[in-house]
């Protein structure tokens, strides 16, 4: 039997599923031992472990953290029994005024797509009630704000299983879908949007010599990362000041995350290129057998040929046309381009949670002012829709928008 639109979009894949493996394996270099299941570890270092018994985290060769495990058989005692780490969560610290209630965030930075925790599937259960108990027993704010939470990910149910234990379940603030295609299912091979792509690929090769180009050799990572960089300070987002590059802070951390991270093969970036020019640039993220379009930016000077959707859609031929690769995740919702020529789905949520059995009057407050801001962005959105539907010539479904995902 086929699988359905959900079914492939909510394909699990095994391991421990997470972005920030750089960070993983420094965290772990030093991670202290000691008996406990689970430990908040200080907040220079914003992350959740939890410890399936006791063994501190020892650095092996090239640099990466070596977590061993060994079973032990129930009713069998004495000694400690070495553990790997099976768990991780990285959570800000936020106040969005001095007089304002803190919470905490589990989107970890300013450009990550994902706040749901870093679980082995084995351990799940486990893992999820040890998280939200360490918070609620610490002095860390027992409010937890869950920003694009992948509600298809094992760790969902017994999040909420944890929850209704104490009384308390998720307020909703928002709820979505992501796009995302599988090697077996997902890409639209036929209609107007395949048919659209088509005709922009033969205009842009009338133009000039075509190519798309990804190599993952750490060297030319960097180098395409900051063409990427480049252009996207150059377009829309650096007019409006939201382009990487205009934060210094950010371009700094970006560029080590990336660097590193594709010193570990878990990171490149695609060029979209016309005689030698970069027209288009995708950065992409590895986690084992899945591959996250993280950010994209294009040359507003071949707009008319919409770019980004073709980078989009050559990159994920050519990953699909070599083993490793079995899913591609978009990192954007479902109003984005990709969704035109991706069948794929998964369910996303915004969530707001309290880790605390009791009710309290910072959670009442949090929820009120983060549910207003939702309906106010919502509002805007209809306008501003609204203001490019009375634009002329401009028809839903007339044609791509050129424009990159957040």
């Amino acid at each position: 039997m086929g699988l359905t639109e959900k079914q492939a979009g909510s394909a699990k894949i095994g391991g421990i599923r997470g972005y920030g493996r750089a960070f993983v394996d420094d965290f772990c270099a030093d991670l202290p031992a000691g008996p406990a299941r689970c430990r908040t570890v200080g907040r220079s270092r914003p992350a959740r472990v939890v410890e399936r018994l006791h063994e501190p985290c020892r650095p092996a060769s090239r640099g990466r953290a070596e977590i061993r495990r060994r079973p032990r058989a129930a009713g069998v005692g004495g000694g400690a029994t070495p553990a790997r780490l099976v768990g991780l969560w990285a959570l800000q610290l936020r106040r969005i005024a001095p007089f304002w209630p803190a919470h905490l965030e589990a989107l970890p930075y300013d450009y990550a797509f994902l706040s749901s925790p870093v679980v082995d599937p084995a351990f799940v259960t486990e893992v999820m009630p040890a998280f939200l108990a360490e918070v609620a027993s610490s002095k860390l704010p027992g409010i937890i704000s869950l920003g694009q939470f992948d509600t298809d990910c094992p760790s969902h149910g017994p999040m909420i299983a944890a929850l209704a234990v104490h009384g308390q379940r998720p307020v909703i603030l928002e709820a979505s879908e992501r796009p995302v295609v599988t090697r077996a299912f997902g890409v639209k091979k036929s209609g107007s949007t395949r048919k659209k792509l088509r005709q922009d690929w033969n205009r842009l090769s009338a133009t000039g010599s075509v190519e798309v180009v990804n190599d993952r050799t750490a060297g030319q990572v960097r180098e395409a990362f900051e063409s990427f960089l480049a252009l996207e300070a150059a377009g829309w987002k650096g007019a409006r000041g939201t382009a990487v590059l205009s934060n210094l802070d950010h371009a700094a951390f970006v560029r080590r995350l990336i660097g590193t991270l594709a010193d570990q093969q878990n990171a490149s970036v695609a060029l979209l290129r016309v005689d030698g020019r970069v027209i288009a640039a995708q950065v992409l993220l590895y986690c084992g057998t899945t591959a996250d379009t993280w950010k994209i930016a294009y040359d507003p000077a071949f707009a008319r040929y919409s770019p980004g959707a073709l980078l989009v859609d050559k990159a994920t031929e050519g990953l699909f046309a070599v083993p490793g690769i079995e899913s591609i995740n978009s990192c954007s919702d479902g109003s984005g381009f990709m969704a035109q020529f991706w069948a794929g789905r998964r369910s996303m949520a915004d969530l707001l949670i309290n880790v605390t059995p009791r009710n309290s009057l910072a959670f009442a407050l949090e929820t009120a002012r983060r549910r207003a801001y939702y309906r106010l962005r919502a509002l805007r959105n209809q306008l501003r829709s609204r203001k490019w539907l009375s634009r002329p010539n401009s028809k839903p479904g007339s044609g791509m928008p050129p424009a990159s995902n957040e």
